[in-house]
């Protein structure tokens, strides 16, 4: 049999040195401050636990190799405990997860999305009075909208930022969940219907990068991607200027219900002005005509003794024309509010054995909600009792 060729050690640390510097990716190579910190909260994180890996590591080839038969140390058949080792054992890994906890919390409120930036990049604080640049983010199915209120443009898959300025992001979502995530910039933070979101960043590389929805939404998921595009401030104001000038129009209303409606691979869309209310109406689910925003629905349950049990007037609860309906859609029913014609028919696995049961023939019938396989309970025997003088003692 021929010998199987040998790599040398020089070999095989070069070859894993070349795999591992295609690893970088946006993640570990940030353009914003914020991506910078939490690359930097993952890096001591790493090197927190490895203090404990790396030594179970060699000790392990250590012990191996010096309690190896025939040439190893000396046993001690009486060894039953020791103090150092106790305290080396339970005190390194104690410290090492008060470390990782005290770091965890100081990160998590100064990396709180909802938090406003304190510093532009490191070492250079914001100048008091700055205003952020405010953006307005809306997942739709499946592409990304993009809502510059204080500037009255709008975009699709496309996202602008001037560099070394804060941003503040409102996101929101149409119909499914989605994560906003922008891995250059930030990490993720969900966009859900009905419920508007916060995220504050700020980009210090100017480059072309690449957003995407994070969490899985439906068939055109995997297309669900955005160019991020963070550029000098001159640029940027050249960008808006083309923008108003060449844009498809104003995004009103009317417009957003067919932007709205579920597309993949959607190009890079720009809107010369914007309805300036349009974000708050996908926030309340009330772009559609006629139909009531959540505020008004719930300042009418408060006009008519919401919140108050002994509350009982005329019109009181749900106001007509509102549901929690998608936008292009109605909202799709349970089983158990439809007609027996309307669930169809097919073969019931768990029904009984017996015959005449009517959950092929009869969907509707009202017997069906009793159409459980039950399996007859063995009966065990009574057991055995044997009198001993005046008390009974049973056997199994």
């Amino acid at each position: 049999m021929r010998k199987p060729p040998c790599l040398s050690p020089i070999a095989v640390i070069t070859t894993g040195a070349l795999l591992l510097a295609g690893c970088g990716g946006p993640v570990l190579d940030p353009a914003g401050d914020i991506a910078r910190q939490q690359r930097n909260l993952i890096f001591i994180s790493t090197g927190l636990m490895l203090l404990i890996i790396v030594p179970v590591m060699v000790l392990t080839v250590l012990f191996a190799w010096r309690y190896r038969k025939g040439g190893g140390g000396k046993y001690d058949p009486k060894f039953d405990h020791s103090t150092s080792l106790e305290l080396v054992i339970w005190s390194a890994p104690l410290l090492i997860v008060i470390a990782l906890g005290a770091l965890t919390w100081a990160s998590t409120h100064l990396l709180d999305p909802f938090r406003p930036v304190s510093q532009v990049t490191r070492g250079q604080p914001v100048a008091r009075g700055t205003k952020p640049l405010h953006v307005q983010v809306v997942a739709l199915d499946w592409k990304w909208l993009f809502i510059y209120p204080d500037l009255g443009i709008a975009t699709v898959n496309e996202l602008a930022l001037p560099v070394n300025v804060p941003v503040r992001f409102d996101i929101t979502s149409t119909n499914m969940m989605n994560t906003f995530h922008a891995p250059t910039m930030a990490g993720m933070v969900y966009a859900m219907p009905g419920m508007r979101s916060t995220l504050h960043a700020v980009m210090n590389r100017p480059g072309r990068y690449e957003g995407q929805s994070s969490n899985y939404s439906g068939a055109g998921f995997s297309d669900m991607r955005f160019k991020l595009l963070a550029v000098d401030r001159a640029n940027f104001d050249r960008w808006v200027a083309t923008t108003r000038g060449q844009g498809r129009g104003a995004l009103v209303a009317a417009n957003f219900m067919k932007l709205a409606k579920p597309s993949e691979r959607a190009p890079v869309m720009r809107f010369a002005q914007v309805e300036p209310d349009l974000f708050r109406r996908v926030v309340e689910r009330c772009v559609e005509p006629g139909k009531m925003c959540m505020s008004q629905v719930m300042a009418h349950d408060r006009r008519h003794g919401g919140g108050d049990p002994n509350a009982i007037e005329a019109g009181a609860g749900m106001p007509s024309g509102r549901d929690s309906a998608p936008l292009g859609g109605d909202k799709p029913e349970g089983a158990l509010f439809k007609d027996g014609n309307d669930k169809g028919s097919g073969t019931n696995v768990t029904k009984p054995r017996q015959p005449g049961a009517p959950g092929t023939t009869d969907p509707g019938n009202a017997k069906n909600r009793d159409l459980s396989l039950n399996l007859p309970v063995p009966i065990l025997p009574p057991p055995i009792l044997s009198v001993a003088g005046p008390a009974a003692t049973a056997h199994g």
